[in-house]
C-alpha cells in the first residue's frame, strides 16, 4: 500500500505551519523594534512658545504632531522674564519658535541670537491691526516698553482666530506631511472660538453698562472693546514697575467720577495695587482675572478658552446689581 498521499498531506500541513510561524515571527519582531515605536515620536515638531497662552494655542492646532515648551510658564509674568542658559539651549534645539510680537516678548530676538538657533520664527499677531496704547498709558521707560501699541491681543477672540491661522501656516511650513491634520485641528478650534465668543457676549451683554472696571495693568483693552466694557489699569501696558502716587490719584479720581463698580486682581500682578484702589474708591474686589498667563492644570484657567470663560464669568458676577 502506497503512503504517498499521506506524506503529501503532511508536507502541506507542515508548509502551512511554517509559513504561519514565519509571518507571526515577523509581526512580533516588528513590534519589538525600537524604531517602530519611535517613528511617530520622531515626526513631532519641536515648538518653543514665548509664553503659556501661545503654548496652548499651538497644542490645539498641532495635536500629536507637536511637542511644545513655553518659556514663560503658567502663572508667570512675561513682562519681568529673564532668560536662563537652559532657555537658550531649549531655543537652539527648536524646530519652530512662536512669538506674540507687538513688543510683548521683546526678549525673544536677543535669546534667539545668543542661542544660535536657526529655527523658523512665527509671529502670531502678523496681520493684526493693534490697538493704540491707552490714553495716559505708559510703560515707565523700562525694558518691557511696548511702544505705541497694546500687545495683549489674545484678549480678543477675533484676534486669536488670526493667531490660529498664523500658527497653522507655520506648522505646515515646518511639517508638510501634517498639513491635513493641522488644517482640521485649526478648523475645529476656530469653531470652538466662535462658540466661546457667543457664550461670553451673552454673559456680559446684560451687565456691560457704562461702568468702569479697574485692573492692575492695561491688559484688557481688546477684551473691553470686543465685549463693550470700560476697563482701566493702574499700571500701563506692563507690570514692570509700580505706578506713581500721582498715577494712583488719577485712577482714584476717575473711578469716583465714573462710579467704578469693581476692582480685579490679576494672577501675574502684585495684589496690593488693586486692594489699595478698592479701599480708596469704594469699589468691590471682584476676584482674580487671568491676563498674561494661564494657570497650571489644577487652576481655573489651564487653557486659553478656560481663561476667557473664567474672566467673563468673574466680571459678570462682580457687575451684577
Amino acid at each position: 500500500m502506497s503512503h504517498a498521499p499521506e506524506m503529501k498531506r503532511n508536507n502541506i500541513r507542515f508548509s502551512r505551519r511554517l509559513a504561519l510561524g514565519l509571518a507571526l515571527g515577523l509581526v512580533l519582531a516588528g513590534a519589538m523594534l525600537p524604531g517602530a515605536a519611535q517613528a511617530q515620536e520622531a515626526k513631532r515638531v519641536n515648538v518653543v512658545a514665548s509664553f503659556s497662552i501661545l503654548g496652548d494655542l499651538v497644542k490645539q492646532v498641532g495635536g500629536d504632531r507637536v511637542s511644545v515648551t513655553s518659556l514663560v510658564g503658567p502663572n508667570s509674568d512675561a513682562h519681568v522674564y529673564r532668560a536662563t542658559p537652559q532657555d537658550a539651549k531649549t531655543v537652539k534645539e527648536a524646530d519652530l519658535l512662536l512669538v506674540n510680537g507687538l513688543g510683548f516678548d521683546g526678549f525673544m530676538p536677543r535669546l534667539v541670537k545668543s542661542s544660535g538657533s536657526k529655527a523658523r520664527v512665527v509671529t502670531a499677531s502678523t496681520g493684526l491691526k493693534p490697538l493704540e496704547k491707552p490714553k495716559g498709558g505708559h510703560d515707565h521707560g523700562h525694558a518691557h516698553d511696548h511702544g505705541k501699541h497694546d500687545p495683549h491681543a489674545w484678549q480678543s477672540i477675533d484676534a486669536v482666530k488670526l493667531y490660529v491661522a498664523n500658527i497653522r501656516d507655520g506648522l505646515i511650513a515646518a511639517d508638510e506631511a501634517g498639513e491635513a491634520m493641522f488644517r482640521a485641528n485649526a478648523d475645529k478650534y476656530l469653531a470652538e472660538l466662535d462658540r466661546a465668543k457667543a457664550e461670553i457676549a451673552g454673559l456680559l451683554g446684560p451687565v456691560a453698562k457704562d461702568r468702569l472696571i479697574l485692573t492692575n495693568h492695561d491688559a484688557f483693552g481688546y477684551f473691553a472693546r470686543e465685549f463693550g466694557l470700560q476697563m482701566q489699569g493702574a499700571r500701563g501696558l506692563s507690570t514692570d514697575a509700580e505706578p506713581s502716587a500721582q498715577e494712583i490719584a488719577r485712577i482714584v479720581r476717575l473711578a469716583r467720577e465714573r462710579k467704578a463698580k469693581a476692582v480685579f486682581l490679576e494672577n501675574v500682578a502684585d495684589p496690593r495695587i488693586a486692594e489699595q484702589l478698592a479701599k480708596e474708591t469704594g469699589a468691590r474686589l471682584g476676584g482674580t482675572l487671568y491676563s498674561d498667563a494661564l494657570t497650571d492644570e489644577k487652576g481655573p484657567a489651564p487653557t486659553y478658552l478656560a481663561l476667557m470663560r473664567h474672566n467673563a464669568k468673574t466680571i459678570a458676577e462682580a457687575l451684577k446689581d
